[in-house]
């Protein structure tokens, strides 16, 4: 194998081997990258992608450790890799041919929250702290719940892996004893009753859990709609922000450039003044020089206040862009506003329909107990019908 070799691919492509420098691409990730990677063949089963978000990635000033210190200029993909012979979770991003995060997952690690879309967690064996920066606050969610439940499986595994060493101890003192347990089979329940009872249960059964599940799945739609309508929210809030702290910036240049534009004027009205002056005079060599230089002048500032002007219609037109961006919030708002209106008589209609449910399955056992007593007072008549048939067989026969 070539030393000297290195895979630059793009962030989600790329492994990074704590052993060796040399980055490493896994087969199976190639199917969720847009662009392929060649792999070395003894990395080809080791490590297996399982999660990925793109974050701006921090870590702690080691002088200071209060500031954070960005390792990345733009966001990059942060992975969650699995390696199946060791049985042990990473997490890594690579920037261009360098590691940014090279963090092997251990039960003691914790991922907190400390805002709406910054996390961070602390590596003792890299003696730091690493910071994330996410777009939105639903990404950072994801990558909680995936670290917590990265945390989880390595806690198993180390559990697992402790218990198998205890177990070879043990074998390799003791001989092994063969066990035999016996199955049990459960008891058979038999149900006597009419065959018509039966079935009216069983239908009625069916028909209230369709119509639960019918309610349940409009429901669902009805959050998925919502977590669209608010996902939508927040970007059209973000790019609203921007645009707000954008028009602001252009109001300042704005005034600083109507400054500027004035002051320009004045200097043309001054320059047009020395020009007409000069031209009275009538005079010749250097007047004639003075001249040229003083006309080029107010040719490159009539440019400068023309480029100024090309401007001022640049932002006037962002203006208008940003009050119609303030238009899809409102709509996004209504529209999110009428969504939480029907998840609510969704939830409504659900418990309706349970409190149905719960009537119906009250009767139905009512029904049956009625049922039952019926054909136990049926059994003592058959039975008495009985007695009464053999006391007139006796006296017939006598």
């Amino acid at each position: 194998m070539d030393t000297r070799r290195t895979a630059v691919t793009s962030v989600t492509e790329i492994g990074y081997n704590t052993s060796s420098p040399r980055l490493y691409c896994t087969p199976k990730w190639e199917k969720k990258c847009q662009s392929p990677c060649k792999m070395f063949p003894h990395h080809r089963e080791r490590e297996q992608p399982i999660f990925c978000s793109r974050a701006h990635v921090f870590q702690i000033d080691p002088t200071t450790k209060r500031n954070w210190i960005p390792a990345s200029k733009h966001a990059v993909t942060v992975s969650f890799f699995y390696d199946a012979n060791r049985n042990v979770y990473r997490i890594i991003s690579v920037g261009g041919t360098k590691a940014i995060i090279n963090c092997t997952v251990t039960p003691s690690m914790t991922f907190t929250k400390t805002s709406q879309k910054f996390g961070q967690w602390a590596d003792s064996r890299a003696n730091t702290v690493y910071g994330l920066g996410f777009a939105t606050e639903q990404q950072l969610h994801q990558f909680s719940e995936k670290f917590k439940e990265v945390k989880d499986a390595a806690r198993l595994a180390r559990e697992k892996s402790q218990d198998k060493e205890l177990a070879n101890t043990a074998l390799s003192i003791a001989a092994p004893q063969d066990l035999s347990d016996e199955l049990q089979s459960p008891p058979v329940m038999c149900v006597n009753g009419p065959e018509d009872k039966l079935f009216r249960s069983q239908s009625a059964d069916i028909t209230l859990s369709s119509e639960k599940e019918r309610i349940k799945k409009m429901l669902s739609e009805g959050s998925i709609c919502e977590m669209n309508l608010e996902a939508e929210f927040f970007s059209l809030q973000d790019s609203n922000t921007k645009l707000v702290a954008a028009l602001h910036e252009a109001n300042a240049n704005v005034e600083q450039w109507k400054k500027q534009l004035t002051a320009y004027q004045e200097e043309t009205d001054r320059l047009r003044e020395q020009v007409a002056e000069l031209e009275a005079h009538g005079g010749h060599g250097p007047s004639e020089r003075l001249k040229d230089e003083l006309t080029q002048s107010l040719e490159e500032l009539e440019a400068l206040l023309k480029a100024k002007d090309e401007e001022i219609h640049i932002l006037q037109s962002k203006k208008v862009e940003y009050h119609e961006m303030e238009h899809d919030r409102d709509e996004a708002i209504h529209r999110l506003r009428e969504t939480e209106m029907r998840n609510a008589e969704l939830e409504r209609r659900i418990q309706n329909t349970e409190q149905n449910l719960n009537n119906s399955l009250e009767d139905r056992d009512r029904m049956d107990s009625e049922v039952q007593r019926a054909i136990e007072i049926l059994d003592i008549k058959i039975f008495d019908l009985n007695d009464l048939r053999q006391s007139l067989v006796k006296l017939i026969d006598k």
